[in-house]
């Protein structure tokens, strides 16, 4: 009778290699580190058993959601404010984002301090939340939607200035080349080889930028920017959690929305473009 309990046409699964002292001290220190880092963020057993009944005591409180026609039209003209806020700063960024780009983009029609110095400002802009930019933005111009659509244009440009750039980094360079033998310019090298390549990525990135900017503008009202966050501010502030819940509510619905129709979209463009 054969024995079937090891099959020899199967690869038998290594043991784990016992580790280093090197590597042991490297787990050590991550562990370390990890406990640390809770210490900072506050981490409470305690507290983490009594987060559920707060919350449910909250659940119970806020529903059901608010659902007054007053509050609602209330409500709903503040989503269409917050739309209006993310459309119009992200296709402004989107626009003033390319002729960034090409300055950050290395070997295109930059030197390469150029390209260092764009690249660290881009850095700098989205090493900065937007809220941040926000709130800048609030004591540049005063409070309201403008402020909020100036800060989604920074946001996206630092956004989309980076991943254009390097886009258009990583496409095929032999169109280029070839029209740069011909004695083409930088410019239309760039403007009938580079970017007709990179296209698909930089439709795929702006839509990518736009969600972004659905999602950021619903919280810039927190800072005095205009939008629905001013109601969640206003909800919470007053207890009043059925609105505070109407509201959030509203946000999930137009930012799923946002998001399905986005990827919808991709997949229409990108695939008609190739």
């Amino acid at each position: 009778m054969t024995d079937t309990s090891v099959r020899p046409d199967r690869p038998v699964l290594p043991r784990y290699d016992r580790p280093s002292a090197a590597a042991f001290l490297g787990y050590a220190f991550g562990v370390a580190l990890l406990v640390w880092c809770l210490a900072g963020a506050g981490f409470s057993v305690d507290k983490v058993l009594s987060a559920p009944p707060r919350f449910a005591d909250f659940a119970a409180r806020a529903f059901p959601p608010n659902f007054d026609p007053a509050v609602l039209s209330r409500l709903g003209w503040k989503m269409v404010e917050t739309m209006q806020i993310a459309i119009a700063g992200a296709v402004i960024g989107v626009i003033l984002s390319l002729p960034v780009a090409l300055l950050a983009a290395r070997g295109l029609i930059a030197g390469n301090w150029v390209n260092q110095i764009v690249r660290v400002g881009l850095s700098f802009i989205r090493a900065v939340p937007d809220i941040a930019w926000a709130l800048v933005f609030v004591v540049a111009v005063g409070l309201g939607p403008f402020a909020g659509m100036l800060a989604i244009v920074v946001d996206t440009i630092g956004f989309c200035g980076r991943f254009f750039a390097d886009d258009m980094e990583g496409v095929d360079k032999g169109p280029a080349e070839s029209l740069t033998a011909t004695g083409a310019r930088k410019l239309d090298v760039v403007a009938c080889a580079t970017i007709p390549a990179a296209m698909p990525a930089f439709v795929s990135t702006a839509l990518y930028a736009l969600e972004k900017a659905v999602r950021s503008s619903t919280i810039l009202g927190l800072v005095g920017a205009g939008g629905i966050g001013i109601e969640l501010k206003v909800g919470f502030d007053l207890f009043d959690y059925p609105t505070a819940m109407t509201v959030i509510l509203m946000i999930a619905v137009v930012v799923i929305a946002i998001e399905q129709l986005s990827g919808w979209a991709r997949v229409k463009i990108i695939g008609e473009q190739r």
